[in-house]
């Protein structure tokens, strides 16, 4: 079930609820009991290997930066 950030208005909490989907629209009570909450934007970060200091693969043929069509 996915998690999403809440921001209440009233007194400055930010909290996380874990709903379903089909409940993203609906609003979030903050834990003090505050309903004038704003649903937060949220940045996703997929899996994944990062390549930080490594350098790209060099491409092996075709197009001018590959050396297949300049002469």
């Amino acid at each position: 079930m996915p998690s999403y950030d809440y921001r209440c208005r009233q007194c400055g909490a930010t909290f996380e609820v874990r709903r379903s989907i089909a409940a993203t629209d609906t609003t979030a009570a903050c834990p003090d009991g505050h309903m004038d909450t704003v649903k937060l934007l949220s940045t996703v970060s997929l899996g994944g290997r990062s390549a930080v200091g490594a350098a790209a693969p060099a491409p092996s043929a075709g197009g001018c930066c590959g050396g297949g069509c300049c002469g």
